[in-house]
């Protein structure tokens, strides 16, 4: 596996003392220092693994002026961050900055295990060590430097699993902000929703690891068993299932720090959901009231062809009505204040602590909610789909004007009559059935392995989503047999799925 390693490294440097550093060159009053630290072996070997950083010191960073410090890393298949230009704003503000190649990509070592607590979850332990030993940056006590993180996607999952795999380790976490964008909470259910892969994503996310051998072999081989049989094997499920907060929660863990969360609502590998859930679940109720939550139009985000989307353009441009509305240009400079007021103890002004802080489908307005639970029920009657093959439906729910914030569910019975019968959920706005597109570009499988009889399913998820609905136009409930961010595991029996007395919980709202 080729490597692009820092010509000069100590190999017997360890997580408590300071990295040889590489050619330190300054640009723009900032000191930049590359170097790598070792971390630990790969499962089932035994050479430790080089974890390789970049180093940003701004002007007057010493030891009797030290600065806070903020952790930065790159999205899947990435690598680290080298250009000063890049956190001018943060070294600009007083903060200093270490961007890091995860296991598995840019010049480190070893193959990536997707943020596992126990391999990348003790190699962002070590780079808190390394920053904990500059004498430059501003420390609580020995050991335990003034910290935050900023990144998103991938660069999220190793603030989540820093903070934990600290946490369960040690029994608190050396982080005191965090500011993850477009991640995850349980990878389970964001790649595999009952079991059920999201097609173009997994493709995707395998084909940006094969450049660099990332992914170990038992990831390879479950995606390719997965895609031959239509189901996941439990070891894929097992693999995955530690990589995330829910684990975490699970066992019991929560973050007593505060957070800045943005989430994309049009993407469709880390729903609105995902994002949701930790907002609620991965913190504490002190934590969350010191946290904002900021939802736009924008992430990981591939069109609906079939079902149509709305949201078409989102893939180019992100679509960010809240920051705005919390009196910041863009999410980058809410992260900013966020990091000042929680590093830096300056007043920032900032405002809408303890919400949900939506931006609408059509991108042009703020929702905030302080709850996204269900507070309207719309009763449906009976819903039929055809699985395997057949059109997507489009059930109408409810006439124009309304707004719909929040995390949206459907009771009912159901009756099925195939082996393993798959369809898709989402809801849709347009004039009618035919022009209805659904929300946001997602869908959430629902799924009934063999004959149901009237079998009652409640609390069945549908997508969440932030939408106007003006005027003139419906709110729809589409059901299909197929969607393209499922293709190839809907239904591989032809069949039928009945829905009866439907009852849909809706999150609308007046804001």
């Amino acid at each position: 596996m080729h490597r692009l390693i820092a010509a000069a490294v100590v190999s017997a440097v360890t997580a408590a003392t300071l990295p040889f550093l590489v050619s330190p060159a300054a640009a723009a009053d900032v000191t930049t220092t590359d170097g790598c630290l070792q971390s630990v072996p790969d499962p089932g070997t035994t050479a430790p693994v080089d974890i390789c950083f970049t180093l940003f010191r701004p002007a007057g960073a010493t030891q009797g002026s030290p600065v806070p410090m903020v952790l930065h890393s790159h999205g899947w298949g990435g690598s680290r961050t080298t250009d000063p230009a890049s956190f001018s704003y943060l070294t600009d503000a007083g903060f200093g900055v270490l961007s890091f190649d995860q296991r598995g990509f840019g010049e480190s070592g070893g193959q990536a295990y997707i943020e596992n607590p126990d391999i990348e979850g003790k190699d962002v332990q070590r780079i808190v060590d390394l920053v904990a030993a500059q004498p430059w940056v501003t420390k609580q006590k020995p050991g335990d430097p003034v910290l935050g993180a900023i990144g998103g996607s991938y660069g999220g999952g190793y603030q989540f699993v820093g903070a934990f795999s600290e946490l369960r380790d040690t029994g608190t976490t050396r982080f005191d902000a965090l500011v993850p964008e477009i991640t995850w909470w349980s990878l389970n259910e964001s790649l595999l929703p009952q079991g059920v892969p999201r097609t173009e994503w997994a493709t995707a996310l395998i084909a940006a690891g094969l450049p660099t051998d990332a992914l170990p072999p038992i990831v390879l081989r479950g995606f390719a068993e997965t895609t031959a049989t239509g189901n996941v094997p439990g070891y894929l499920h097992d693999f995955l299932d530690k990589n995330g907060p829910e684990w975490h929660v699970r066992n019991g863990r929560r973050l007593d720090i505060p957070v800045l969360f943005g989430q994309g609502e049009t993407d469709n590998l880390f729903p609105l959901d995902q994002g949701l859930k930790n907002f609620s679940r991965a913190l504490t109720d002190r934590a969350r009231a010191k946290s904002i939550f900021v939802g736009y139009n924008g992430g990981h985000t591939l069109p609906s062809l079939l079902p149509a989307g709305g949201n078409l353009d989102i893939p180019l441009v992100t679509q960010d009505a809240c920051s705005p509305t919390l009196g910041s240009p863009s999410f980058a400079d809410l992260g900013l204040r966020f990091l000042q007021q929680n590093l830096q103890g300056k007043k920032s002004g900032l405002t809408g602590f303890g919400k949900h802080h939506l931006t609408t489908a059509a991108g042009d307005r703020c929702v905030t909610v302080p709850s996204v639970a269900p507070t309207t029920d719309v009763r449906l009657g009976d819903v039929v789909s055809t699985v395997g093959v057949g059109a997507p439906v489009a059930y109408p729910v409810a006439q124009g004007p309304l707004t719909i914030a929040g995390s949206p569910t459907l009771d009912g019975t159901i009756t099925t009559l195939g082996l393993d019968n798959r369809a898709f959920l989402a809801l849709s706005v347009g004039t009618s059935p035919v022009d209805a597109k659904i929300v946001q570009n997602n869908m959430l499988p629902i799924r009934e392995n063999g004959i149901a009889i009237n079998k009652p399913r409640t609390g069945v998820a549908l997508p969440s989503v932030a939408v106007d609905v003006p005027a003139g136009q419906t709110l729809f409930l589409t059901v299909s047999p197929v969607s393209d961010m499922y293709a190839g595991f809907g239904s591989r029996v032809v069949g039928a799925m009945k829905l009866k007395g439907v009852v849909l919980h809706l999150p609308v709202t007046t804001s």
